[in-house]
């Protein structure tokens, strides 16, 4: 008879386990994951980048090519003139993420450098957007090239001097003729010679947004070597046009307009290889 009543001790413990479980259920509680409104829990996540893939940075046009490096038509063998055309692509570990190309190719009067990256941002911040990663980074980059703030030129009201200026002295349109009339790749007086119009600026042509630097240096004791780069970004992908031209005879200064003029046009192409 003991073990019966043990038995039967048993079977009503588990029945009054079971009916707590189904009260509770009965009473109106909710499962841990639920939102006070009965909705389930859902983490919000900022919205991806337009972009998932890069397009080839070698592909560039011969045309272009020509234009951005005339010691290419220069090269006599074809096997090197293809070589040449075909460029050299940056090292990368991860071809949708980051990618590059670079050409160096010598001319008669100067060797140029043609560089090309293309920077997919991806943002491991659920709270923060692809789009707004790449907008801040963009911004860093903008800031380290430290543009000069935009200036505007006011009319002078001092009488002009015989020679058409206050001072005496050419006055900057009369040199800029003077430039405009000389031979092209001709000497410039000094970096600071450089149109205000030429100055390194924010372009507002190109991308969502996107700026021009200009530098002029002294390569070794007395060439000249500008480099310019057109930086811009089109959502997430961050593109960098690096130009440079180093002139081979004492006395010659690459020209700005010429190499700005390139350089833009091919961050408008690459522009319009990602949209395509």
């Amino acid at each position: 008879m003991q073990r019966k009543a043990y038995v039967s001790g048993i079977a009503a413990l588990l029945a009054a386990l079971l009916a707590g479980c189904t009260g509770g259920s009965d009473d109106g509680g909710g499962t841990d994951d639920a939102n006070p409104d009965g909705g389930s829990a859902v983490t919000q996540t900022a919205e991806p980048g337009r972009y998932r893939t890069l397009p080839e940075p070698c592909r560039v046009d011969e045309d272009t090519l020509d234009s951005l490096l005339p010691g290419i038509p220069q090269i006599a063998d074809e096997e090197q003139r293809e070589k040449a055309y075909a460029g050299e692509a940056t090292l990368t570990f991860d071809n949708d993420r980051k990618i590059g190309c670079r050409w160096q190719v010598p001319s008669a009067t100067a060797t140029n450098h043609l560089f090309v990256d293309l920077e997919r941002v991806v943002s491991y911040d659920n709270a923060v957007s692809d789009d707004d990663q790449a907008q801040q980074l963009f911004a860093a980059r903008q800031a380290e090239a430290d543009l000069p703030a935009p200036t505007t030129s006011a009319p002078s009201e001092a009488p002009s001097s015989p020679s058409g200026s206050p001072s005496g002295k050419p006055s900057a349109s009369s040199s800029a003729s003077s430039a405009s009339a000389s031979p092209s790749g001709s000497s410039s007086p000094s970096p600071s010679a450089t149109p205000t119009g030429l100055q390194p600026r924010v372009l507002d042509d190109l991308g969502d947004e996107a700026f021009l630097d200009d530098e002029l240096s002294s390569a070794g004791s007395t060439a000249k070597q500008r480099t310019v780069t057109v930086v811009f970004r089109t959502s997430n992908v961050i593109v960098t046009v690096k130009y440079e031209e180093q002139a081979a005879t004492v006395g010659m200064v690459p020209d700005s307009e010429e190499m700005q003029d390139r350089a833009r046009k091919l961050a408008s192409q690459l522009d319009d290889s990602l949209a395509g």
